[in-house]
């Protein structure tokens, strides 16, 4: 639900979900977009788009479509979509460069980029301190750390970028899965303080590509 409202979605927009699982996100998003928009969930399990499919049946919802595929493959052509939502997916991914680099192919000129994901602060977490951590957040593991994503994020094309932080982690919260991990020592805890966040990540695919340049004196 926080992606639907992070996303700001109106009448009209077509919409699609990175990692729809159940297709909640998705649901929520057709009704906000009406009958004149459409809403598509992508996701690479049978298990998960059986059930999404048994939801929409139940929500009468018919401008909505599930796809099967990965996030690095988004099964739908270039600039066809307004809005890329998504829920705490894009940090599993083992190439998000690709992911990306894909979700600004399809998305429209002017197209928003609105997802929540899990980011890290500063670029000297331990690995071992991120393996365990995963266990408590859910999915530290592989998840970016806030300047890499927004770099990634400017390296594809997208401006207006933001990170907004919506929980910032503290130590204390995580110190019985440090303790049953054997990593609870003060030094290792101190590397994880307010060093672990959910945030809303927002970009922008420009309304309209810079013209080329040709030559030494085309681009003044």
């Amino acid at each position: 639900m926080a992606c639907t409202l992070l996303a700001e979605l109106k009448a009209g927009e077509v919409v699609l979900d990175l990692g729809s699982g159940g297709g909640i996100d998705v649901l929520l998003s057709a009704r906000r977009v009406g009958l004149t928009g459409k809403a598509y969930g992508l996701d690479m399990t049978e298990e998960m788009l059986k059930l999404a499919r048994e939801n929409q049946v139940r929500s009468g919802l018919t401008n909505v479509e599930f796809l099967k595929g990965e996030i690095e493959h988004i099964p739908l052509p270039d600039n066809s979509v307004d809005v890329i939502i998504s829920n705490c997916v894009i940090n599993l991914s083992a190439d998000k460069d690709r992911v990306i680099a894909e979700a600004f192919r399809v998305l429209k000129p002017g197209g928003r980029f609105a997802v929540s994901d899990i980011v890290v602060r500063g670029e000297d977490v331990l690995p071992e301190l991120r393996r365990s951590m995963e266990l408590w957040v859910g999915c530290v593991a592989g998840a970016l750390e806030e300047s890499t994503y927004r770099s990634k994020l400017s390296g594809a094309g997208f401006d207006a970028i933001d990170v907004e932080p919506t929980r910032i982690y503290r130590a204390a919260d995580a110190k019985q899965f440090l303790q049953e991990a054997g990593l609870s020592d003060d030094d290792r805890l101190a590397q994880i303080d307010g060093r672990i966040m959910s945030a809303f990540i927002r970009a922008t695919k420009p309304a309209a590509a810079p013209k080329a340049c040709c030559g030494p004196t085309c681009c003044s």
